[in-house]
């Protein structure tokens, strides 16, 4: 699938580099352009992308705090500008726009629903969405942030790829180390999910094609991606189980959004040498992962690549009914609840007839 990548805020900044350094590393040509934008100038600036700045003339720069009402009104009101930067990098040959951010932080989880919005109104691909959730250390404004920004954004995007920070953050690690692998690990998923419709080595026998990651996508709401992979043998008929056995990792232990296995529609991709990729393990993941989702909207084929390992994409779509999800909306839910009152202005208490002047 041949994407546009915009990230909005921190977070999606970071990890659109990140997806754009794997594609262009793989070598896989399927990101034909990426851009940030953000309110704050020190986030932009050690980006190796084109940049938009917006909101200078309400934060002067300087970022939204955290407060992702001043984030949407900021992108509500420079939109025009983000539009005429994405504008000339949509080809014709685009097949989907990608809007990136984390969805705890004010840019990222105020702006990137507008944006979508926006987007959306102007072209007729696919806009999608990629968001990470906040953990669950990760305070109650992030909650409350993250639980109105996905809200916004499931029903403005074609589609809402999640990821879960607590997926993946190693128990110790220090919090710029965790964000790190976060990254590394879900460019690689959907790294490898936007390249498999643009295989450029060898020939499979049932190659995924653009349309079928699209049609996944097209049950809308809420989705996940799973990886995993594994040594193959030197023969397809070595690697039934290593087919079934790496699709089942994909789903059970490397999800982006863990425990989703609840979908309207799924994709399965085997990546890796078409001479080792067994049909009958293919079909028999395929067929598990009907059963284990229980929806029989489950599309498969090969991704070709020059290695000696084989490794599975799982696509999720429809996972809004997931333990996680769950938990996370109870988070927000109760980070609203025991938001404190506002405290009276000390100033505007002078100004109280309850209180008499002494002349």
């Amino acid at each position: 699938m041949k994407a546009v990548l915009v990230g909005v805020g921190q977070a999606g900044g970071k990890l659109t580099t990140a997806l754009s350094e794997f594609d262009a590393e793989m070598g896989f040509g399927a990101i034909r352009d990426a851009i940030a934008v953000n309110t704050a100038t020190a986030d932009l600036e050690p980006l190796p992308l084109d940049t938009v700045l917006v909101g200078q003339s309400r934060v002067n720069g300087h970022g939204v705090g955290g407060d992702n009402e001043l984030g949407a009104e900021v992108m509500d009101e420079d939109s025009i500008e983000v539009l005429d930067a994405v504008a000339p990098r949509v080809t014709a040959d685009v097949e989907a726009i990608v809007v990136v951010a984390g969805l705890g932080g004010g840019t990222g989880s105020g702006g990137a629903p507008v944006l979508v919005r926006e987007l959306s109104r102007v072209y007729d691909v696919p806009v999608y969405a990629l968001g990470v959730l906040p953990g669950r250390d990760e305070g109650a404004m992030y909650q409350v942030n993250a639980g109105r920004s996905l809200k916004t954004l499931v029903r403005e995007a074609d589609a809402t790829i999640l990821l879960d920070n607590d997926a993946w953050r190693s128990s110790g690690e220090s919090v710029e180390g965790g964000y790190a692998a976060i990254n590394e690990s879900m460019a690689r998923r959907v790294g490898l999910l936007l390249a498999a419709g643009e295989a450029t080595q060898g020939v499979g026998e049932s190659v995924v094609d653009t349309s079928e990651v699209i049609n996944t996508l097209r049950a809308g709401g809420m989705a996940a991606v799973g990886y995993g992979s594994a040594p193959a043998g030197e023969d397809a008929g070595d690697n039934v189980n290593t087919v079934t056995s790496t699709v089942r990792s994909a789903v059970m232990t490397g999800l982006s959004l863990p425990s989703a296995t609840t979908a309207d529609a799924g994709l399965v991709v085997i990546a890796g040498d078409p001479e080792r990729i067994s049909r009958k393990g293919a079909e028999k993941a395929r067929k598990w992962l009907q059963e284990e989702t229980g929806s029989m909207q489950v599309r498969g084929g090969d991704f070709p690549l020059d290695s000696d390992r084989l490794a599975a994409v799982v696509l999720l779509t429809g996972v809004e009914r997931s333990d996680r999800i769950e938990a996370f909306l109870e988070r927000a839910r109760q980070a609203i609840r025991d938001e404190p009152e506002e405290e009276p202005d000390a100033a505007e208490a002078f100004q109280n007839d309850e209180i008499d002047d002494l002349l």
